[in-house]
C-alpha cells in the first residue's frame, strides 16, 4: 500500500520530485564520507573492510528501498535493472574519482589484496542471477534458491576479504605513488556513540530518498512510454548511486583511497544481493523468471566492466589515456556506448 497517492500528481512534480531526491542523496552521501573515514580509523576496521561493508551497505540504502519497493509494486524488470545498473554506474564513477585524484592512476595508487578480493566476489555473486534466470523454474514461498545462495556468497565473500586483511598471503608491491591505510591522519577528537549516531542518521535520510525515486522512477517510466529496464538501468540506477558518486569522490579529495576503491567494489557486491530481497518482496513467483533481455544484457555489461576493473587492479598503470588509467577510459566508452544501444 501507497504512503502517498504519487499516480495524482502531475508529471512536472513528478520529475522534480525525483530530482529533489537525488540532490539531497547526493548531499548527504558527503557528510557520510567524512563520518565514514572517521570510524574505519577509531574502530580498527580499516577503509577497505569498512568501506566495503559498512559505506557499501550503507550508501547502497537508496537502490535497496528503490529495488524493493518496485519489486513490491510489481515492477520486476525495475527492480533488476535498478540493482544491476547501479553496479554499472558505480563501477563508472571509479573513473571520475580516478579524474579526481592527479598523482597517478587511482587503481595504482590503491593497490590492495581486499580490494581484489572484492572484485573476484562481485564477479562471482552476478553470475548467480544469470543460473536462477536460465536454470529450472524452483521457488519456494516465492523465493528462489539462487536468492539464498547470493546471501550466502556475499556473507562467505566478506568472511575471506577481512581474512585477507589480517593474514595476508599476497601484497601489492608498494610504490612512491601507492597510497595505505595508515589510520587517522589530522582527524578532531569525537565520541565514537556520536559518530556513529550520525552515521546512522544520515543513512535513514539516504533511505527515504530511495524510496520517493522509486515511486516518482516508476511514474516516469509509466508515462513517458520508456521500458522498465531503460529507466531502472540508468535514470534511478544512477540517481540511487549518487551516494557512491560523491563518496567515492570525497574520499578521494580526503586521500582515502582504499575507501574510495572498496566503498565502489565492496558496495557493488552488497548491491547485487538487492536481487535476493527483490525476490523477496515480488508477490508474483520468482523474480528471477520475470528477468528479460535487457536485464541479462546489464548483468553482462556489469561483469564486463567488473573484469576490466579487475585488469587495471593488476596491471597497476601509473599513467593512461586522458590522464587516467586504460581500465577507466574503456569503462567510459563501454557504460556510455552500451546504454545507448539499449536507447536506441
Amino acid at each position: 500500500m501507497d504512503l502517498f497517492a504519487w499516480k495524482t500528481l502531475s508529471f512536472p512534480v513528478v520529475s522534480a520530485a525525483f530530482g529533489a531526491s537525488a540532490l539531497l542523496i547526493a548531499v548527504v552521501g558527503t557528510r557520510m564520507t567524512r563520518a565514514a573515514d572517521r570510524l574505519a580509523d577509531e574502530t580498527g576496521l580499516g577503509e577497505a573492510i569498512f568501506g566495503a561493508v559498512l559505506l557499501g551497505s550503507t550508501t547502497s540504502i537508496a537502490g535497496i528501498t528503490t529495488s524493493v519497493t518496485a519489486a513490491v509494486d510489481g515492477l520486476p524488470s525495475l527492480a533488476i535493472s535498478n540493482a544491476i545498473g547501479g553496479i554499472a554506474a558505480q563501477t563508472v564513477f571509479l573513473a571520475v574519482a580516478d579524474m579526481a585524484y592527479r598523482p597517478a592512476n587511482l587503481e595504482h595508487a590503491a593497490a590492495s589484496v581486499e580490494n581484489l578480493l572484492q572484485g573476484a566476489l562481485l564477479s562471482t555473486l552476478l553470475a548467480i542471477p544469470l543460473l536462477g534466470m536460465a536454470g529450472p523454474r524452483l521457488d519456494l514461498f516465492g523465493i528462489h534458491p539462487a536468492s539464498v545462495l547470493l546471501v550466502a556468497g556475499y556473507l562467505y565473500g566478506i568472511h575471506l576479504v577481512a581474512e585477507a586483511r589480517s593474514t595476508p598471503y599476497w601484497m601489492a608491491r608498494q610504490t612512491d605513488k601507492t597510497r595505505q591505510d595508515t589510520g587517522a591522519e589530522g582527524h578532531e577528537s569525537a565520541a565514537l556513540s556520536t559518530l556513529w549516531l550520525e552515521f546512522v542518521a544520515l543513512s535513514l535520510v539516504v533511505g527515504a530518498a530511495g524510496y520517493v525515486i522509486a515511486k516518482t522512477g516508476g511514474q516516469v517510466a509509466a508515462r513517458t512510454g520508456l521500458s522498465e529496464g531503460l529507466v531502472g538501468g540508468l535514470m534511478t540506477a544512477v540517481s540511487t548511486s549518487l551516494p557512491e558518486l560523491v563518496t567515492s569522490v570525497a574520499a578521494v579529495r580526503r586521500g582515502a583511497l582504499t575507501l574510495a576503491v572498496g566503498g565502489i567494489i565492496g558496495g557493488n557486491s552488497f548491491d547485487v544481493l538487492f536481487v535476493a530481497f527483490s525476490d523477496v518482496g515480488y508477490q508474483e513467483g520468482s523474480i528471477y523468471h520475470a528477468m528479460t533481455e535487457q536485464q541479462v544484457f546489464i548483468i553482462a555489461l556489469t561483469l564486463l566492466l567488473t573484469g576490466i576493473l579487475l585488469m587495471g587492479l593488476l596491471r597497476r598503470e601509473r599513467r593512461g589515456a586522458f590522464g587516467i588509467g586504460f581500465e577507466s577510459f574503456l569503462a567510459l566508452v563501454l557504460y556510455f556506448g552500451a546504454f545507448g544501444l539499449l536507447f536506441v
